[in-house]
């Protein structure tokens, strides 16, 4: 994992930190193909360009964010947005189900709306996978 995501989940409290060091490997492990950066603020996996997944720190919970989530047709996730993502919130390391994590995660990497040229189409998505 790169150190600037490590210094953000360091930056967390004891247990939401214990929530991002699992996302953190666990996206990090099975998007290996991804670049992964701090983007506004917050850990950010794209693939060619296009964020896929994410996690942040809220006020109550750390949120698992999908921009492409809601076609993946998860009941496990909830809409977010006016656009395609869908969130998982947690509240301790223990609710994260990865089995639940690692097939989101492959519907991320085959299920993509076209987030990189979002604000070139002025706010329209077209599919790409």
């Amino acid at each position: 994992m790169k150190t600037e995501i490590q210094d953000y989940n360091n930056s967390q409290t004891p247990d939401d930190k214990k929530i991002c060091d699992l996302l953190g490997s666990e996206i990090h492990a099975f998007l290996h193909e991804a670049e992964s950066k701090i983007w506004h603020r917050h850990p950010v996996w794209f693939l060619d360009g296009n964020p896929v997944a994410g996690y942040s720190k809220l006020k109550d919970s750390v949120r698992l964010l999908f921009w492409s989530g809601q076609t993946f047709e998860e009941s496990g996730l909830q809409n977010e947005g006016s656009f395609k993502a869908a969130e998982k919130r947690y509240t301790n390391v223990d609710q994260i189900n990865t089995d639940d994590l690692k097939r989101w995660l492959e519907k991320a990497r085959t299920i993509q709306w076209d987030y990189k040229n979002i604000v070139k189409r002025k706010g329209v998505l077209i599919r790409l996978k």
